[in-house]
């Protein structure tokens, strides 16, 4: 059986997941990779070992739709591909991946954590020859997910976090502390980078919805007008494109109340409708990690109904880069099943524009909270 064929009940079988494994069985790993590479170099014939690595691409990557309909994340498949060293075009990733390990094992058996970016600037101190910007640091901690097949949590690895949440929601830490999100200033509770802290908070909430929204502007004016009293909810921000650690924290809200219906708020652009995806599918560069981030998250709006709602003067013409980027989304796999947002693509593209959420407070700031309500009350999201 292709996967083509497979029930949805095989996605489970079928998927490649990076685990959180102890840092003991993580330190075998990258033992055996070590005694496999010396082994290769002092052979009777010599040769330096490829990484083995799942492969991380599109036609790696999977969709799949539950039995009751719903949309479930992309995923990756166990195949996997070799990374030569004797490659020039892949000499310096592999000497990249090799050096994170290293790292990586350093901090397992100093039992630390360390930021992507801490370990950026580390490598550039170290080897700027290999590593020249931040980009390039994840990429190789990717690459390590892939050959070690663990979550970078379990390498040692604590995700960069920017992401912020406001709200009806009470946080218990492990030492008792309690915080309440009701109580936070402009900018809300910062969504910390540690993982293993995330899944150690236990939330209370008498809230009804998540709401989460793709502007830190648009979150500080839901945070003063004090929007979570007049419609329960928590809300939620990454700033933008999400980081992991917002999409777990997103993910744990989701596990802890599984009726909480989760809805988006993002500009009426192709970049808009990817950040949705983002929390909502998930990523092929990403794909081994998945399970522990995706939700089923709803498109609010901006939507194509609401250009009645803004004056001409608020378009701005799609750019290049827009265009491409809709017609990407349009190809991919995630969306074959989505019509609605299909729909919404080719309307932007015959459009020629995009809106932004702020285009709103041409009826005045307090229209946005108005404007959310309605469309929760009427359940007004696809």
């Amino acid at each position: 059986m292709n996967h083509e064929q497979r029930t949805p009940f095989h996605a489970i079988e079928y998927a490649c997941t990076a685990d959180i494994v102890p840092p003991q069985e993580v330190v075998i790993r990258i033992q055996s990779l070590v005694i496999l590479f010396l082994q290769s170099i002092t052979a009777e014939r010599p040769s330096i070992m490829g990484l083995s690595m799942i492969c991380r691409s599109k036609e790696n990557s999977h969709g799949t739709r539950s039995f009751f309909g719903e949309d479930e994340p992309l995923f990756l498949s166990h195949l996997t591909y070799s990374r030569p060293f004797s490659n020039k075009k892949f000499t310096k990733a592999f000497v990249r991946v090799w050096m994170v390990l290293r790292i990586s094992y350093k901090l397992l058996e100093e039992g630390k954590h360390a930021t992507q970016r801490e370990l950026f600037y580390r490598l550039l101190s170290e080897a700027p020859n290999y590593f020249r910007c931040q980009k390039q640091v994840n990429d190789a901690i990717q690459d390590v997910v892939a050959v070690v097949k663990c979550s970078r949590y379990s390498l040692g690895i604590l995700a960069s976090s920017r992401g912020s949440v406001t709200g009806r929601l009470l946080i218990q830490e492990p030492d008792g502390a309690v915080l309440d999100c009701t109580n936070t200033g402009s900018a809300g509770q910062v969504i910390t980078g540690d993982l293993n802290c995330i899944q150690n908070w236990r939330f209370q909430s008498d809230a009804r919805y998540i709401l989460v929204v793709e502007k830190d502007a648009i979150f500080q004016r839901l945070q003063e007008d004090k929007f979570f009293y007049s419609v329960p909810c928590i809300i939620i921000t990454a700033k933008g494109y999400p980081d992991l650690a917002s999409r777990i924290f997103l993910h744990q809200l989701r596990c802890t109340f599984p009726m909480f219906p989760i809805v988006a708020l993002v500009d009426w652009n192709p970049a808009g409708l990817a950040i949705l995806c983002t929390y909502k599918f998930g990523s092929v560069r990403m794909g081994l990690e998945t399970s522990t981030y995706v939700c089923d998250v709803k498109w609010l709006g901006l939507r194509s109904r609401d250009i009645q709602l803004v004056s001409k003067e608020s378009f701005i013409p799609l750019t290049a880069k827009d265009r491409q980027l809709a017609t990407s989304l349009l190809s991919s796999k995630m969306l074959q099943n989505k019509k609605a947002y299909q729909e919404e693509l080719t309307h932007m593209l015959e459009f020629g524009g995009r809106i932004e959420i702020e285009a709103l407070y041409a009826h005045g700031y307090s229209f946005l909270g108005k404007y959310i309500a309605q469309k929760i009350v009427e359940r007004d999201y696809i």
